[in-house]
């Protein structure tokens, strides 16, 4: 079985979908299949799908829809392994579990991938770091289970998965940034703050990689818009990391054209107190 969930939710045997139609169903497919090999016990899965407002039949309308999934495997499954249909969505400890290796979800090796590219990045090794991580991002092919309705549980790890997804381009920029790939990052650095607006990290970026590229009144621009979002919307200034980095920019500090090098952190923590 291979399941992917960066994006539509989608589970084949060979090359057999058993993704169900109907909404439920597949929410509990979804749900399992976040967390192969391990057991969800049937209060967790209730909750997910009604929250605190159980229907009186709950247990065996959920029993129901592990028997739908049931039907799927066994039709997607060759003749003679149809019987083992009960070893892979398993009965377990007043539970259920799809028992399939964890390699076989798209977001386990998304996670190990986003991993090795932090510790290369963290070893200055920003070539290594930048090839991993963009791996990893190629990944996705939307919004995580975008397809799938998520009730109260499922949506923490959608947010989980989505805030991992912007942490890693994050990330990403910063190794190319330390590898003197600014003007190739704008167009990029343009679209992410434009859907992050108040987003400290990512403007940074922007500033430096705009600042490299010998656009200053631009960089100082970014800045100036933030700011004024800021305080209009929140109250606020921009954190003071970032209003140093705002004067270095006007001081035409060295530091920030420092490119690749000993240092193991993005230019913005340049500016840390």
């Amino acid at each position: 079985m291979q399941v992917r969930v960066l994006g539509a939710l989608e589970a084949e045997i060979d090359g057999k979908s058993i993704v169900p139609t109907a909404r439920k169903p597949r929410q509990v497919l979804a749900f399992l299949a976040l967390y192969p090999g391990r057991v969800v016990p049937v209060p967790t899965l209730m909750e997910e799908l009604w929250g605190t407002d159980l229907p009186q039949s709950s247990l065996t309308t959920l029993q129901t829809y592990i028997l739908q999934l049931r039907r799927l495997i066994a039709k997607a499954l060759p003749a003679e392994r149809a019987e083992s249909v009960k070893e892979i969505l398993a009965t377990r400890y007043d539970g259920y579990m799809l028992k399939i290796p964890a390699t076989a979800v798209d977001v386990h090796t998304y996670e190990r991938l986003v991993t090795e590219g932090r510790q290369a990045f963290d070893r200055g090794e920003d070539e290594r770091a930048a090839h991993c991580l963009s791996e990893a991002l190629g990944m996705w092919e939307g919004p995580a289970l975008v397809d799938v309705h998520a009730g109260p549980i499922l949506q923490i790890e959608v947010m989980r998965l989505e805030e991992s997804r912007l942490v890693a381009r994050e990330r990403r920029i910063d190794a190319e940034l330390r590898l003197g790939r600014h003007v190739e990052l704008i167009a990029e650095l343009a679209d992410l703050t434009a859907r992050n607006p108040r987003n400290e990290g990512l403007h940074s970026q922007a500033m430096v990689a705009l600042y490299r590229s010998g656009r200053q009144a631009s960089a100082l621009d970014v800045y100036r818009r933030l700011r004024q979002r800021l305080i209009t919307e929140l109250g606020v200034e921009p954190s003071p990391q970032l209003q140093r980095m705002h004067q270095a920019m006007l001081a035409v500090d060295p530091r920030l054209d420092v490119i690749a090098g000993p240092r193991r952190t993005s230019t913005f923590d340049l500016y840390a107190a």
